[in-house]
């Protein structure tokens, strides 16, 4: 049992579809939540909001392939692959009707996935992840989005890569072994090779944007005011496409989760506690944005 920030909290490894997977879990509950892992970080990206979502629900969460310190796949590196894989992986740990829980790149998956199979989740919380059409990226994530290949990250030193990443996107200082945990699951050519996936954004992204309309699973949207890599106009263009959403902007960064942590995991808990459900017959306003001081 391995122990962060006071919370109990044991990484374990399982196979799914023939890939090592990390994972934790929480004890039971009588409903369960999927949290995929953010990039360019690992599941530890869950441990502020840990304790507060374990009261509410099962948690699982994993790295998905190629991310955290799970096996890659070069197959599975773009949202719809990943999507499907997010699916299996629910059917893995026998998790019934769940709700997802998918922000930064998994946000993409996440609605791949409810596109995918209407009904086999109870909901979904997203947002700091890129969504709009034409992209709306800044700073480091745009340019390696935008990059003519990987050479040139290939060749460069995979922590100066994730530093240059966290120092331009967080607003909160990580605790060292967590910084430590992100740093060691990206050496080598990882840091460089899972850079496939935001990089399949511009073929990616049109075909969900078709979909969002369609998707039925009420939709938690949650972006940080001062986001500066994933600007919340990608949150506004889910929220005006998506039927079941709601959309909250916070006072923090990319990170929302990291950065903001009480904030987030009290909308998280209200939404599972029943937020999601009312979402599904009454959509709920819009949430302007804040300006910033």
């Amino acid at each position: 049992m391995t122990i962060w920030l006071n919370a109990s909290f044991e990484m374990q490894y399982r196979v799914i579809d023939g890939l090592t997977i990390r994972f934790a879990r929480s004890e039971a509950r009588s409903q369960h939540a999927l949290l995929l892992s953010p990039w360019p970080e690992s599941l530890l990206a869950f441990v502020p909001v840990w304790s507060w979502l374990a009261e509410r629900a099962h948690l699982v969460a994993i790295d998905l392939p190629g991310f955290g310190h799970s096996q890659r796949s070069d197959a599975l590196l773009s949202p719809r692959a990943m999507a499907e894989f997010v699916l299996r992986a629910a059917d893995a740990f026998e998790l019934d009707r769940p709700h997802l829980l998918g922000p930064g790149t998994g946000t993409a998956a996440a609605l791949f996935a409810a596109a995918r199979d209407p009904g086999r989740l109870r909901s979904l919380v997203v947002g700091s992840g890129a969504a709009a059409v034409p992209l709306q990226l800044g700073g480091t994530l745009k340019e390696w989005v935008e990059a003519s290949d990987l050479e040139e990250f290939r060749r460069a030193d995979p922590r100066r890569l994730l530093d240059d990443a966290l120092s331009s996107v967080g607003q909160c200082a990580l605790d060292d072994p967590v910084r430590q945990d992100y740093l060691s699951s990206y050496q080598g050519n990882r840091m460089a090779e899972s850079m496939r996936y935001v990089r399949s954004y511009p073929a990616e992204l049109p075909v969900l944007s078709g979909l969002l309309p369609q998707i039925g699973t009420p939709v938690q949207i949650i972006a940080g005011l001062h986001d500066t890599a994933v600007p919340a106009v990608n949150a506004e263009y889910l929220h005006q496409r998506l039927p079941h959403s709601k959309l909250d902007v916070i006072d923090a960064g990319h990170l929302t989760w990291e950065d903001a942590p009480d904030e987030y995991a009290g909308l998280v808990s209200r939404w599972w506690d029943g937020g999601c459900d009312a979402a599904r017959g009454e959509r709920p306003g819009l949430v302007p944005l804040k300006k910033s001081d």
